[in-house]
């Protein structure tokens, strides 16, 4: 076999294998974890939106188990604005 023909045969194999885990995954039959990785049903930590102010400052609400909070982000320092408890009748959906 020559090198060109090695090379089709890999790049074969790697464009199956890739078909195989897209359709697997659009199915749900496949998810992707990191080991150790937390699942979506048990995070008690959500970021709800972020807003870009400029290039280098940044706002997070961010959900942390009934509470939001509001945090400011630049380059050299990150700063909580606000926390309050989650209001009643917001289910985050």
């Amino acid at each position: 076999m020559d090198p060109i023909q090695s090379l089709l045969a890999v790049l074969l194999v790697l464009g199956l294998l890739a078909t195989t885990l897209a359709v697997l995954r659009r199915r749900s039959m496949l998810t992707w974890r990191m080991p150790g990785s937390v699942s979506p049903a048990s995070r008690r930590m959500e970021l709800v939106e972020r807003i870009s102010l400029s290039p280098n400052h940044t706002l997070h609400l961010v959900r942390i188990g009934d509470r939001s909070v509001l945090v400011a982000t630049t380059p050299g320092s990150c700063q909580i604005l606000d926390a309050q408890p989650r209001e009643e009748g917001t289910s985050g959906q």
